[in-house]
């Protein structure tokens, strides 16, 4: 019996269940619902995770290699941040703006329910198109957030057209115009390059067809060798494309933009240059130096890839605090734009274009671990969206000025402190088939603590309204801790926005 009940409540559920039972706890009793939902689903994937990893139903997939299932995590994680975000907006805002009934509730949950269908499929799709390169319960958030993305653009566009057809921006106003700019235009950027591959695609097949009737008496030889710049001209014209034409044009319809939303960003930048090219600056001589240096190391050092890659996280801490504190709107816009160039480099990487791709895939393999595959390199974009996630979530109503640092404390400090005192000093494990250690978990937890205690006066200082309750901070810090230390998912995903939503309550 004991070891039935130990099989059954490992670590990793310990620790979402606790998470979980901290979030209920905070929950208003105007949110009751809907943290009597989150519940049920919590449970539901504890019933599902248990019983497909005692049966052989997940032999189908071919999930990463060496991760549990995950599945419970998966399934909690961003519906866990909803909830947060709702808890913290409640603080703002009357019951009765939040509360959903009649006829709305109706469609609300056709809409959670084509929701979930889309996510189901997309899975699917991701498992098959990228083998061994996710868990189940990576595969969920990525879906689900990918899901909700979308879904956010499509009813965005559906009030805009309501409001163009009925003269009336009531709609409009409830949804789509208090969204700044720059997350209009992050988003709409971000979502064309995520369907580039797509319309990438089709283009090529329409030119092979185009071709095929054209040259059909041409020597195959000389075909060969034109192939491949043929290829990478067509990429990278529709790729200019879709960012100069497809997604501006969306951007420009939603947001009411009187110029290229490109030439916006520029006006943006250079409106107030004292300020922004010094960071910009100060941002290049940063990555110049930490990535000739470190690529060096990797190549002639003994170093285990795992401290070298913490030194990243590091690097993170180095070029984000500053601007976080100082220039925190210009943030989000630089954030967007380091995502599109590596979603944009990955892309050239997977499909082989010519002449980048041999060079972006040697830099990047040299900072690879197992949690990497061929197909997909994805801890530079985990690490990337685990800083970015929080700061863009916290937009808006926020009287947690912390709840912003989430990635950037759970990952550049307390995930790097972690694995370099666990892997120098750790002598007690915390189960006998991982590496955590004991000791390395305090170290996170400690770190963090004490940079919070120096970020703290200093947010202050800049002038924020300081809001944060020291017990349930500790309480953020460790649940994230204890969950780096047992879960054995991308923890770059899942630690920054379980601690977000920790400091939102």
């Amino acid at each position: 019996m004991a070891v039935t009940a130990a099989s059954l409540i490992n670590g990793e559920r310990a620790v979402v269940l606790l998470f979980m039972s901290c979030l209920l706890i905070y929950t208003p009793p105007s949110l009751f619902f809907q943290g009597f939902a989150l519940s049920l689903l919590a449970f539901a994937g504890l019933f599902v995770e248990i019983s497909a990893e005692n049966s052989t139903s997940l032999n189908r997939f071919r999930t990463r290699p060496g991760a549990s299932s995950g599945i419970l995590l998966g399934a909690v994680t961003l519906p866990a941040v909803m909830l947060s975000r709702l808890i913290q907006l409640s603080r703002a805002l009357s019951t009765h703006n939040i509360g959903i009934e009649g006829f709305n509730v109706a469609v609300k949950l056709l809409w959670v329910l084509c929701h979930g269908f889309a996510a189901v499929r997309l899975i699917q799709h991701i498992l098959h198109t990228f083998p061994s390169c996710a868990s189940i319960g990576e595969a969920l958030l990525v879906t689900s957030g990918l899901v909700f993305y979308f879904g956010d653009m499509f009813a965005c566009t559906l009030v805009k057209m309501d409001a163009y057809l009925t003269s009336s921006s009531l709609a409009s106003a409830r949804y789509g115009s208090r969204r700044s700019e720059i997350s209009t235009i992050i988003q709409g950027m971000l979502a064309g390059l995520v369907v580039f591959p797509m319309f990438f695609k089709s283009v090529l097949r329409i030119w092979a067809r185009l071709t095929d009737m054209v040259n059909s008496e041409a020597c195959a030889t000389e075909e060969r060798t034109s192939l491949g710049i043929e290829r990478s001209f067509i990429f990278y014209a529709s790729l200019a494309v879709t960012l100069i034409v497809i997604a501006p044009a969306w951007i420009q319809f939603v947001q009411n933009f009187l110029v290229h939303p490109l030439l916006w960003v520029f006006n943006f930048v250079f409106t107030d240059p004292l300020k922004i090219l010094p960071l910009c600056f100060y941002w290049i001589g940063v990555i110049v130096v930490s990535v000739f240096r470190f690529y060096h190391i990797s190549k002639n050092s003994k170093i285990e890839r795992i401290l070298l890659r913490k030194y990243y996280h590091l690097v993170a801490v180095l070029m984000f605090v500053p601007a976080f504190i100082f220039q925190p709107i210009f943030i989000d816009l630089a954030f967007g734009v380091a995502l599109a160039v590596f979603l944009a480099l990955e892309i050239i990487r997977v499909w082989k274009i010519w002449p980048l791709w041999r060079l972006v895939h040697q830099f990047m393999n040299a900072f690879t671990d197992h949690r990497d595959s061929d197909i997909l390199i994805v801890s530079h974009f985990s690490l990337l969206l685990g800083c970015a996630l929080p700061k863009w979530m916290s937009s808006g109503f926020n009287d947690r000025p912390l709840a912003p640092f989430a990635g950037i404390l759970s990952l550049g400090i307390g995930d790097t402190m972690a694995s370099m005192v666990g892997h120098k000093y750790g002598v007690l494990r915390w189960s006998k088939t991982g590496k955590k250690t004991v000791e390395g978990t305090a170290a996170g937890i400690t770190s963090v603590l004490a940079a919070c205690s120096v970020l703290l006066p200093l947010l202050a200082s800049t002038g924020y309204i300081l809001s944060e309750h020291w017990f349930s901070l500790l309480l953020a810090v460790t649940v994230s801790g204890l969950l780096e230390a047992y879960t054995a998912q991308l923890d770059n995903a899942f630690i920054p926005l379980v601690f977000y939503s920790l400091l939102c309550l």
